[in-house]
């Protein structure tokens, strides 16, 4: 009897098991609850639904950069050099490699502490019961026990060395990583600068164009009611100064593009208030004698990013020395004291140790092995990244050196072309004006100047682009005054070009040229 019910009670214990986990069965989702709803959409082409719960609440935003205290007095006219200042003090690309540099030194000074004693202090309390003759006695005994530690690695083949060393070359990788990124900043900024200074120069050029249209104009009214023109001459004129302002009102708004795109390099809201300040209207530009050889020795020596490159190489290489010194034996110090104090009575014991501990990882399953093929490997894919980024400065160089030599060739063409195009307006306004040339040639030789002040502004624009550009790829891009020179010998010098802020030459309305 008692078997049969002991039966039954196994039968019931295993249904009650069933009736559990088929419970638990049906609480299994396929995908699983997330925030209690669904985790993914039901189906390809629904859109997933996000849990309230999963949405973040949108964080105000911080308050906006603004231009600095000490520039708020010249905001109106800031100078290149401003502009790059502004740019570094927000950029949060300089700010995250500094950061990350600040990281590096603090690991490198983090794993110079290997070669100081390690020190640790403890203490413990324990409470010890018991009871003897089947528990007709009991006793218990409390003890308090502080101790120090100290362990001092004293060799290691030079484990220890290459580890410090692998620190130091990420050090030096992350700061010249940081003096690449504020040229790279200075770079940029200076591109958006020229783009919104040449923007405005088309524009004031575009508008010495609209006066000239207008002039015209007024020169075919005059002769047609003079009866020496028609009314097809004033129609032409009348286009042509439509289509000139209509340029301008163009321009107007590429401006403030321009002006929003110089702001966001600088870090700053594009509704931010402020103006550049005209450039020089003296600057020589200068033909660059140097070879290219002389460039591309510069570049491998200043590049900061090649020699970033080169401490990863100089890390990877220590990293090899430091894998393969965890298969040597270390050597280490050891010391302990201590001193227990017991409750139940005012005795305690002191305890000492000192020793040399020699440890020899005799068998690791082959994962040292593994990790030095690892770290070599490491190496040589570091060695291949340097030598591409090598090559790949040098095409940046070649580039650059010859964009530089092209624009130097199209600022002198431009301005030949831009004088010739101004006195072949000014004769066809004088022949339209005295009766012996047609409004075609007249509109023409306009047209034929409005382009030639666009070719001029946008050669001296490539050319201080270029400049600019070529100094970055040389790593000699510097946030003062140099940024814009290139310490290059003049072998002749070009005639004195133009400030792209410069307004356009004003032709003469005589009608001489």
């Amino acid at each position: 009897m008692s078997a049969r019910r002991a039966g039954a009670r196994r039968g019931a214990s295993a249904a009650a098991l069933a009736v559990l986990l088929g419970t638990m069965a049906g609480c299994i989702h396929t995908p699983p609850k997330l925030y209690g709803e669904a985790s993914t959409s039901p189906a390809p082409e629904v859109p997933w639904t996000p849990p309230a719960k999963a949405v973040a609440a949108v964080q105000p935003r911080s308050e906006a950069p603004a231009i600095p205290q000490d520039l708020l007095d010249r905001a109106s006219s800031l100078t290149l050099l401003d502009v790059v200042d502004v740019a570094l003090r927000n950029s949060p690309q300089t700010a995250m490699a500094w950061s990350e540099a600040r990281s590096a030194a603090a690991a490198y000074g983090s794993q110079k502490g290997t070669y100081y004693p390690q020190v640790n202090i403890g203490a413990g309390v324990t409470r010890a019961e018991g009871s003897l003759a089947n528990g007709a006695i009991s006793y218990y005994q409390r003890s308090y026990a502080p101790t120090a530690d100290l362990s001092w690695l004293l060799y290691d083949f030079g484990g220890r060395e290459a580890a410090l060393a692998e620190k130091r070359q990420a050090l030096l990788s992350a700061d010249w990583l940081h003096n690449a990124s504020i040229q790279s900043v200075i770079l940029q900024v200076q591109q958006a600068f020229f783009q919104y200074v040449s923007a405005k120069a088309l524009l004031s050029a575009q508008e010495a164009t609209v006066k000239e249209a207008e002039t015209n104009l007024a020169s075919a009214q005059e002769l047609h009611r003079a009866g020496v023109a028609t009314i097809a001459d004033v129609l032409q004129a009348k286009t042509q100064l439509s289509q000139a302002k209509l340029a301008a009102d163009g321009l107007t708004g590429t401006i403030q593009t321009t002006r929003g795109a110089l702001a966001t390099a600088m870090g700053l809201p594009p509704t931010v208030p402020y103006d550049v300040a005209m450039p020089p209207t003296d600057l020589p530009i200068q033909e660059t004698s140097e070879a290219v050889d002389r460039f591309l020795e510069q570049a491998q020596a200043k590049r900061p990013d090649l020699a970033a490159a080169r401490a990863q190489v100089a890390k990877a290489r220590a990293h090899v020395k430091t894998i393969k010194a965890e298969g040597y034996p270390s050597l280490s110090a050891t010391a302990n004291l201590g001193r227990t104090y017991y409750d139940a009575s005012t005795m305690y014991g002191n305890t000492y140790q000192m020793g040399i501990q020699l440890k020899f990882p005799l068998f690791t399953g082959f994962s040292h092995s593994y990790d030095v093929v690892q770290a070599k490997a490491d190496l040589q894919t570091a060695e291949a990244q340097l030598k591409s980024q090598e090559q790949a400065v040098d095409l940046q160089v070649w580039s650059s050196y010859y964009s530089l030599k092209t624009a130097e060739q199209q600022v002198k063409t431009s301005e030949d072309l831009l004088q010739s195009a101004t006195q072949s307006h000014d004769v066809a306004l004088g022949r339209y004006k005295a009766g012996v040339g047609t409004i075609l040639d007249l509109l023409t030789a306009q047209a034929a100047l409005e382009d030639a002040r666009g070719q001029r502004i946008q050669a001296l624009a490539n050319w201080f682009t270029a400049l600019a550009q070529l100094s970055y790829s040389t790593g000699t891009l510097a946030r003062d005054v140099q940024a814009l020179k290139l310490n290059i010998a003049p072998q002749s010098a070009a005639p004195s070009a133009a400030s792209p802020m410069a307004p356009a030459p004003e032709t003469k309305k005589d009608g001489q040229p």
